[in-house]
């Protein structure tokens, strides 16, 4: 394949919508027969807000491209589509190109990343089963002889210090996964009182129902609605009446899966 200018801009900007857990989708022309307005390899990068990079030609194929992109974005699944310039009712249209064209439209999404709150045991087996997994896993704790490299190699960051000092370096989107295991009901609850007021996609707080719902009660006396609260996987993880922190581990990442594969709540602009 030959790299050209614009695509190392297009891939440029995908890194940089990655780095800032933003969504899109990139159509490439992978088949073209007969005389089309463009050429194999040509891209165009449609934006959840609609704007694009790139271009595949322009005209009724690219904002059929662009609609589709809009659906690729939402279900998180590549599509396949075929243009046939040759029919006939193409020609009221104005496209008179005479070729057959066929693009693969591909979400563009961010790393998954599973920030877990409190680096004791059962988190070694959530980080180490969530990176097999695809997510990418960020370790917070305010013990450093818990939170270092090497009880979590995989970690992509560590903090070691307060929660609340990691707050402000964090930023959870619709990519973001929290898990709150730390060291006592306290730390939980401040974590807790955090996390609902995100954008995460998953909260998942381990623990009885009898700790939750003291945690709950706290919270609400505070504020917190039950809307928010209603976020919370607690306990978290499907029931497979785990014991062992390495069960415990499975259950919790099969949770974020099936979080991960459902459609999120997302709005995307209309095509002007």
């Amino acid at each position: 394949m030959t790299v050209t200018s614009k695509n190392i801009d297009i891939y440029g900007e995908i890194a940089q919508l990655r780095a800032k857990g933003k969504r899109a989708a990139l159509a490439t022309i992978i088949h073209i027969r007969g005389s089309v307005p463009s050429f194999e390899t040509a891209k165009i990068l449609v934006k959840e807000d609609g704007s694009t990079v790139g271009t595949i030609g322009g005209g009724c194929v690219e904002n059929d491209v662009w609609k589709a992109a809009r659906q690729v974005m939402l279900e998180e699944k590549p599509r396949r589509l075929l243009f046939d310039l040759t029919d006939t009712s193409n020609l009221e249209a104005g496209l008179i190109c005479g070729g057959k064209i066929e693009i693969f439209v591909e979400p563009i999404l961010a790393t998954p990343t599973t920030y877990i709150f409190g680096a004791g045991h059962i988190s070694k087996f959530i980080s180490k089963v969530g990176v097999l997994a695809g997510f990418s896993s960020v370790i917070i704790d305010d013990r450093p002889q818990y939170a270092n490299t090497e009880r979590f190699p995989e970690a992509s960051q560590i903090y070691s210090g307060s929660f609340e000092t990691a707050f402000k370096s964090i930023f959870p989107n619709e990519f973001s996964y929290l898990i709150i295991v730390t060291r006592g009901h306290q730390e939980d609850q401040t974590v807790l009182r955090w996390a609902v007021q995100t954008k995460a996609r998953y909260i998942g707080m381990i623990g009885s129902k009898v700790k939750k719902k003291a945690l709950f009660q706290n919270l609400k006396q505070e504020g917190i609605t039950q809307d928010q609260l209603n976020r919370v996987f607690s306990p978290m993880g499907v029931d497979i009446n785990a014991i062992l922190p390495e069960e415990i581990a499975v259950s919790v990442i099969a949770q974020m899966i099936a979080s991960r594969r459902s459609k999120p709540d997302i709005n995307l602009p209309v095509h002007s």
